[in-house]
């Protein structure tokens, strides 16, 4: 059976029936908290618990207790996630001075984690690629309300302070009542050919100007997708590009975006980096790309990323790993 693209993006997967329709009942999410059914997914830190590949749950009890509150500390978050066969699932968000600790023995069913079974708190690009497709999809979700709402305490419009409401899904201003709803931000990534088959890649600043990768920006206000593909690729690489053909897309809530994959056809081989995001712009060959990813040469982005998933895409498969020298 032929992999599609899509099989290759494990930030896309998902399992969980958010069941939206019932989020604006008022009694909804209380209730639940109260069922002994309900499955709550911690995150500290933006980590979460994981133990044998897989994501581990508290039972509603966990949000009883609370070691770090203070008298008119903020309430924690605890958002409604969505529903598998079995529960229904929460997220709550951990204060940063709570004991990941005594988290971790609710979360072990009441006492301390069995010798032997230890209890990792990791990030999503972490464990993403190799946990199960609801664990996957239950982990983005997290990650991507909990980082909207850290950053929408306060009223956009008049700077007083919002509340949350919808069962975790909007926050509602306490001055003027105006609602705000979670905001993606979308972004174009681009694997760029040449007429021959070559891959165009460049190395931006924030790396060091030591890992390449497909080109990739944000879509402005009133811009389609495609026109977002030319013009970025143009600001950076300095070449034009025609045939763009959407691939899929990708989640990425680092803090809050929606990763939307693409090819292009180059229509000069002249390039030019802009020298201030992009440092460098190669065009690559596989027997290259492969070659200088082997010998430690150059870096190429992780298997959880859609960048990665565009390039191995145009590669054939996966793109040899970097060799390890023995002892």
């Amino acid at each position: 059976m032929t992999e599609k693209f899509t099989d290759r993006l494990p930030l896309s997967r998902t399992g969980l029936d958010r069941a939206c329709e019932q989020r604006a009942d008022a009694e909804f999410l209380p209730t639940l908290l109260t069922d002994p059914a309900t499955r709550v997914l911690w995150l500290h830190g933006g980590n979460a618990p994981v133990r044998h590949g897989a994501l581990q749950f508290a039972g509603a009890d966990s949000l009883q207790y609370d070691d770090a509150a203070q008298e008119g500390a903020e309430p924690r978050l605890v958002v409604y996630l969505g529903r598998t066969a079995q529960s229904h699932v929460v997220l709550a968000v951990a204060r940063p001075d709570e004991s990941v600790e005594r988290l971790g023995e609710f979360i072990a069913g009441g006492g301390p984690v069995p010798a032997g079974e230890s209890l990792q708190w990791l990030g999503l690009r972490d464990v993403a690629a190799t946990l199960s497709p609801v664990d996957s999809g239950t982990f983005v979700e997290a990650v991507a309300i909990a980082n909207w709402h850290e950053k929408h305490a306060f009223c956009p419009r008049c700077g007083a302070k919002t509340v949350v409401t919808q069962s975790g899904w909007v926050r509602e201003c306490t001055q003027d009542q105006s609602q705000h709803f979670p905001r993606t931000d979308p972004a174009v990534i681009v694997a760029i050919t040449d007429h021959e088959d070559r891959i165009l890649l460049g190395a931006n600043a924030a790396w060091g100007g030591t890992r390449y990768s497909v080109l990739a920006g944000f879509v402005e206000p009133g811009e389609s997708l495609e026109a977002a593909v030319v013009r970025e690729i143009h600001e950076e690489a300095g070449v034009w590009v025609t045939d763009v053909t959407y691939k899929g897309s990708q989640p990425w809530p680092f803090p809050a975006s929606l990763m939307l994959g693409f090819t292009a056809k180059a229509t000069s081989q002249e390039v030019k980096a802009d020298g201030e995001e992009i440092l460098s712009v190669k065009w690559f060959s596989r027997e290259e790309l492969a070659r200088a990813v082997e010998e430690g040469g150059m870096g190429i982005p992780s298997s959880v990323s859609i960048a990665r998933a565009l390039i191995d895409d145009w590669y054939g498969g996966p793109v040899p790993e970097p060799k390890v020298l023995e002892n």
